[in-house]
């Protein structure tokens, strides 16, 4: 068995994680996995099926396929770091077109967070066993099996923060004062991926400081070194909220995308409680109990002597609850998909708090690995996640009308549509050889301004309108607001709860 590092004293810090045989392998093997799995809901036509899958494609694509193309058209809703690395690839019509590419992604990040899952339970315990049981119980899970499958984002998330939290564990339990550089830079990615790892980077660097400071290094030291290191994220928050000023004029996009619901909205306890069915449903009661087992006995472990407190390292992972109660406290509609990330620091501490066991640590990861896969069954098509990601099925069927109108009388000039609501059509009609280039949509800047307060006709020969989800669409609540903003079009043909419009021939003035 190997020793735990945490018993062997201070060590120098490599300037990245290295990883052991154990865990090369089963990323390895994750990757393996993760590339069958991705071909098997591919056939199935569910690759795509997450509206946010198709509109993380647009937002890639039209930072170079665009009216106004710049690099303002990554947005400033989303973190930009997903897109950015799929720009290039997107231009590739195939590529855009299936997810191809940004699916690479997922699945390589899959395999990089099963790997630093898997070295951080080992660095921790030096249980083999419980490395694998880590592995397990984060791989297997159908809805983390459905992510790496898809364009979503999620998958990034869960490399670049199980990679900042085995940075910060390298650099605890090592003789070193100052943070490697290539731990900033990780912390760097991940803030620029999604908003989850914000509170994940604080609270790993406060356990890091914490743990540093029990092992011997001086109060003074620990502060500076952790306040050289939260110059990283800090810039990187400032940074993000110039680009935003610059791109839509608002520093912090709070709200705006959503229709407050009220059910959350303002009950912090009610929020709480929703998380945690959240998390029940995604991978059983018994994935939920142990949890809390594994979080007691780290934070007991950690406490009772100082040379194990690296132990609470892995409890870092459970800050990505703060994304959704901030969210679903604020009004955001309930998504199941929030509490994904929450399976990340249920895998880690299990593992971890499996491995305290020593000798009997083998017997009793065969056994959570059991318990907990008759709960959630890989490959369950009833996954939460997957039910979730076709609840815009019926309103796609619906749409192929509209498509089928639009393809028939499209004459060349630009099509209105807010890709707040519809860009996931968007991507779907590139089926039908439109590019984003054909779009008038919020990353016109000007353009779309005018558009919206006097009307598309001037400005486009056609405009798509979303009149029904999330209270209807910006173009809706113009119409709702001044039926005259429509004067000089005409209603073709409506599906899936949009609308079609057609400029009347002479009224484009």
């Amino acid at each position: 068995m190997t020793q735990p590092l945490a018993a062997t004293g201070a060590l120098y810090i490599q300037p990245v994680p290295t990883f052991d045989p154990l865990s090369r392998v089963l990323g390895a093997l994750a990757a393996l996995l993760g590339v069958v799995t991705a071909w098997g809901y591919a056939s199935a036509g569910l690759s795509l099926s997450h509206y946010d899958a198709k509109a993380h494609l647009v937002v890639a694509r039209r930072i170079l396929d665009s009216i106004t193309p710049a690099w303002e058209q990554i947005g400033a809703v989303w973190l930009p770091l997903p897109h950015v690395l799929n720009a290039i690839p997107v231009q590739i019509d195939f590529m855009y077109r299936t997810g191809a590419s940004a699916i690479a992604i997922s699945i390589a990040s899959f395999a990089v967070t099963v790997a630093c899952l898997s070295a951080l339970v080992v660095r921790l315990t030096g249980s083999g066993a419980a490395a694998v049981l880590t592995a397990a119980l984060f791989a297997i899970n159908p809805n983390v099996l459905y992510l790496q499958s898809t364009p979503m984002t999620e998958p990034l998330l869960f490399a670049l923060s199980a990679l900042v939290v085995l940075h910060l564990t390298d650099w605890a339990l090592s003789a070193a004062v100052a943070v490697p550089r290539a731990a900033g830079w990780t912390i760097v990615a991940a803030c620029l991926t999604r908003y989850e790892a914000w509170p994940i980077v604080g609270s790993a660097m406060v356990l890091a400081a914490w743990v540093k400071w029990r092992r011997g290094l001086a109060f003074v030291d620990v502060s500076s070194a952790i306040l050289r290191l939260a110059t990283y994220p800090a810039a990187t928050v400032v940074g993000f909220m110039i680009m935003s000023w610059i791109t839509i004029g608002e520093w912090f996009v709070t709200g705006g995308f959503y229709v407050p619901d009220p059910e959350l909205q303002g009950r912090p306890l009610a929020v709480a409680d929703a998380i945690m069915d959240g998390m029940t449903d995604l991978g059983g009661a018994r994935l939920v109990l142990l949890s809390k087992i594994a979080v007691g006995a780290l934070l007991i472990g950690a406490l009772w002597r100082r040379s194990s407190s690296s132990l609470v390292m892995p409890i870092a992972l459970f800050a990505s609850a703060a994304l959704p109660f901030y969210a679903f406290v604020s009004g955001h509609p309930f998504r199941i998909r929030y509490e994904v990330p929450l399976v990340l620091g249920a895998a880690a501490c299990i593992g971890a708090a499996t491995g305290l066991l020593r000798r009997a640590a083998p017997i009793a990861a065969v056994a959570i690995v059991g318990l907990v896969m008759i709960q959630a069954l890989p490959f369950d098509r009833d996954a939460p996640m997957i039910v979730e990601a076709q609840l815009d099925r019926a309103n796609s069927e619906g749409r192929r009308a509209v498509t089928r109108c639009l393809a028939r009388a499209y004459d060349g000039t630009t099509i209105m549509v807010s890709m707040g609501a519809l860009a996931h059509y968007m991507q779907e009609l590139s089926l039908e050889g439109f590019g984003i280039e054909d779009f008038l949509h919020e990353g016109n800047g000007p353009t779309w301004e005018l558009a919206v307060s006097y009307g598309p006709a001037p400005f486009a020969g056609w405009a798509l309108i979303e009149e029904a989800a999330e209270g209807g669409d910006t173009l809706s609540q113009r119409v709702k607001a001044n039926p005259r903003w429509l004067n000089g079009m005409e209603r073709v043909c409506e599906g899936g709860n949009v609308a079609l419009y057609r400029r009347i021939a002479n009224s484009s003035s």
